[in-house]
């Protein structure tokens, strides 16, 4: 019990501190910067959406003031079944160039990107989410990173922002941080193990068709291309932005559906586990399949600390009993509406 107590340790803090550091260590002996260079290729932005009425307008006025040429500018809005009216929304945007494929079954993300995808004509793919707004520059940002010839796609940077037009600095945003600093790190030595689904660009003929249940296209598609030889890269400097997720139980559905993505990732693409296949075999073990075995290892420790409840096992038991009391309470709190009085003068109550 003792071994498995601290192998499940030493898991849990290569994942999450472990890795970090060999890859900072790694790309100051390994690094392979991207060369980019400014050119104006012809460039379709492709937008699925199902039931976007209240957002649909402002993305489209989003991407029509980006700073990239009219003419080598293709705006594809692919609608999924939508009961909201949002096509009329859309169709009012025809005039100025924006072209919409309207499926009336409601089929999911993936399909609605295969079909955009059979109207795209531009030599470089911008995939993009009603809800995030592009900086006026990022297309050029992207693409200049395709004139490096090994590069086959490019996430850009998605910003979580908080009040005052600052980087959210809440745990989300935080843990956002983090994420972007290991893509970052992971681009540097080769490719990302995923693109940001808000904002990201591949080589239009490197586009295979997803499966109608794809729950990530933008972990499947990135890593589809690096298995074909081709880097998934990471540009800081290509911008969308967001907010944070409104409460809890709204980031944990994102979290369980990235989880459970990334479980289907394995039985789609199971050539990602074979290191002669997979160029990013240890990036892609230690960040996506990592992740998925530390509840596990977490599991594996709190049983075998129950064995051991003798000198500094009886700390650490304490420490995870607390641990997982607060993260209980903390459930049970984003559950629950409860009024918080304000702690500045003026300022209206809010739910916890």
């Amino acid at each position: 019990m003792e071994g498995v107590f601290w192998f499940s340790v030493l898991f849990v803090f290569y994942v999450y501190l472990g890795y970090p550091a060999v890859l900072l260590i790694w790309k100051r002996i390994g690094a392979r910067p991207v060369q980019k260079k400014y050119s104006e290729p012809t460039v379709s932005v492709v937008i699925a959406a199902h039931n976007e009425k209240q957002r649909i307008e402002e993305k489209l006025r989003n991407c029509l003031s980006l700073r990239y040429p009219k003419d080598k500018l293709q705006i594809v809005v692919s609608l999924d079944g939508p009961t909201d009216g949002s096509e009329f929304l859309v169709w009012k945007y025809a005039a100025q160039g924006i072209e919409m494929v309207h499926s009336r079954q409601h089929t999911g993300k993936a399909g609605a990107l295969n079909r955009a995808m059979r109207r795209a004509t531009g030599e470089i793919v911008v995939f993009a989410d009603v809800r995030q707004m592009f900086d006026g520059d990022s297309i050029r940002e992207l693409v200049a990173n395709f004139a490096d010839e090994s590069v086959g796609a490019v996430s850009g940077e998605l910003l979580l922002m908080g009040k005052g037009e600052q980087e959210a600095t809440t745990d989300v945003g935080l843990y956002w941080r983090y994420e972007k600093a290991l893509r970052s790190f992971e681009s540097q030595i080769h490719s990302i193990a995923g693109a940001t689904g808000a904002i990201y660009a591949i080589r239009r003929e490197l586009y295979e068709e997803l499966p109608e249940d794809t729950l990530l296209d933008d972990v499947l598609t990135p890593l589809r291309i690096v298995l074909r030889g081709k880097r998934t890269v990471f540009d800081a400097d290509a911008k969308a932005y967001d907010t944070v997720a409104c409460c809890p139980l709204a980031e944990y559905g994102r979290k369980v559906r990235t989880l459970a993505g990334n479980y289907q990732l394995l039985k789609q693409l199971p050539e990602s586990l074979a290191p002669w296949r997979n160029p990013i075999f240890i990036q892609f073990v230690s960040h996506k399949v990592g992740r998925l075995l530390v509840p596990w290892a977490l599991t594996a420790l709190f049983v075998s600390n129950l064995f051991m409840l003798h000198g500094v096992y009886v700390l650490s038991f304490s420490m995870q009993v607390t641990w997982y009391l607060f993260a209980g309470a903390g459930y049970l709190m984003s559950k629950r509406e409860i009024a918080v009085p304000a702690l500045i003068p003026g300022e209206s109550k809010r739910a916890a």
